[in-house]
């Protein structure tokens, strides 16, 4: 019952990722939802929980030796995003959630990047009390104060929960959070340091593109918010000077979407002496050789290019807002600086006919200087504009809730022949299976930091 017994002051946010494909990732979400917690509410005890040090019995010990008031999952992945695997994580997720059910009384809350694309299938599938669509540090905090003073919170922007008739409701959010401090786990840097070779950091929350796919609106809004330059500065430094990091990752949905607030940010860590290398998505839009030669000097050491494309009418299918002149210029701009550049490409999605793919491959040659990733169809989201189009097409049915990968593949290209046309090409493109996992591994135990893609060009 949600009502009727008060709840300790406690919380446990647990971290449900355990897909190490490339590398695993530092679960950044509860991270910056702990350290905002314990700074609004002294008086609670709140702890994180990460599934990559501790099994499902570990997990059911931690919530019975403890009497938590509150626990939170955090669901970073829906499924691996791989047309030919198509592995759900769901299971995984029911699996934790019994656990939880079964071994505390806590109030039980949602939330997370993949919770975000599919709330109200989630509440149901894994008999959660509450969740919390995007962002969750305000949300998470309103909630816990208004049970704890066991009121009614369903007032509460994001919030997700059941009505009296059973109806479940999502609020609409208005507002953003944006001054955010952040504390990583001290005891798990270790482990993330060396297997994944980076720590990840986010600068800003948002993107207001319009590509026809992406789940990134339904997660973070349209809505562009900057974190605070001086303390993702000051966390780079405790991190670089206490810990002997040297790369980041920065996880904005597009880095260079605010020019502005990126000097801003690149002259604070060019002014605080420390000397890492960083990466992050970028895109080719409007992406000046002079913001560049900043950002290099601030120690950007690799991009990651969202291109999907090197057709321009794949692009325009797409809504990418930017044209394979555009690609090919910001190629040239880091051939020039120095830096790093892989593409990663929707080869087969929504419009993709064989003229289109040739075009691509065509184009391809004339990329000397990088690696190319494809994936092979699209990840159908509802609430997208791709899934409208797939409902139209007869690839999905309206009573399909998509939580099981689905993905939309045109009809008009020989899907396998593409990988023999794409190696053909001479240019590097790496497409899964192809060893270069096992090569990641191998440069790790060698202590090479960043994403190491770059080596595949050899």
């Amino acid at each position: 019952m949600i009502f009727g017994m008060k709840k300790s002051k406690s919380i446990v946010l647990i971290s449900a990722n355990v897909f190490k494909e490339p590398y695993p990732v530092y679960p950044l979400g509860i991270s910056y939802l702990k350290t905002f917690l314990k700074k609004a509410l002294p008086d609670f005890e709140v702890r994180m929980y990460d599934m990559n040090f501790g099994s499902k019995d570990d997990l059911a010990t931690l919530l019975r030796d403890n009497d938590f008031g509150y626990v939170g999952l955090s669901l970073r992945n829906i499924d691996d995003n791989d047309v030919f695997t198509k592995n759900s994580f769901i299971s995984w997720y029911k699996q934790l959630a019994t656990v939880i059910r079964s071994n505390t009384d806590a109030i039980f809350i949602l939330g997370g990047a993949g919770y975000s694309i599919f709330p109200e299938i989630l509440l149901d599938e894994l008999s959660a009390d509450f969740g919390i669509k995007g962002e969750g540090e305000a949300s998470l905090l309103a909630l816990v104060k208004a049970l704890d003073k066991e009121t009614l919170p369903y007032d509460i922007e994001g919030l997700v929960f059941r009505q009296s008739d059973e109806k479940i409701t999502i609020n609409e959010r208005k507002q953003f959070e944006c001054s955010l401090m952040l504390q990583m786990e001290e005891q798990w840097l270790s482990y993330y340091w060396e297997a994944g070779g980076m720590l990840n950091i986010q600068t800003k929350r948002g993107c207001p593109h319009q590509c026809i796919y992406c789940s990134y609106p339904l997660i973070e809004g349209r809505t562009i918010r900057t974190l605070s330059p001086t303390e993702v500065v000051d966390t780079l430094k405790h991190l670089y000077f206490e810990k002997q990091i040297t790369y980041f990752f920065f996880t904005d949905s597009v880095f260079n979407i605010d020019r502005n607030y990126n000097e801003e940010l690149c002259q604070k860590i060019i002014e605080s002496g420390i000397k890492i290398n960083w990466g992050a998505y970028f895109s080719p839009r409007n992406l000046t050789g002079e913001e560049l030669k900043l950002y290099k000097k601030a120690g950007l050491a690799h991009i990651e290019f969202g291109s999907e494309s090197f057709s321009d009418q794949q692009l325009e299918n797409y809504r990418k807002g930017f044209t394979w002149k555009d690609i090919l210029t910001a190629s040239h701009s880091c051939d020039e600086l120095g830096i790093f550049y892989a593409h990663f490409m929707i080869l087969a999605g929504y419009g993709e006919t064989e003229k289109s793919l040739k075009e691509t491959f065509e184009h391809s040659k004339l990329l000397n200087n990088t690696v190319i990733f494809p994936y092979i169809g699209m990840r159908i989201y509802p609430h997208t504009q791709l899934y409208d189009y797939a409902l139209r097409d007869g690839k999905i049915e309206s009573s399909n809730n998509l939580l099981q990968p689905v993905y939309y593949v045109s009809d008009q290209v020989q899907v396998d022949l593409i990988q023999q046309r794409a190696m053909a090409t001479g240019a590097k493109w790496i497409f899964p299976g192809r060893g270069s996992e096992e090569m990641m591994v191998r440069f790790r135990k060698k202590k090479h930091r960043g994403p190491l893609w770059e080596y595949l060009k050899y």
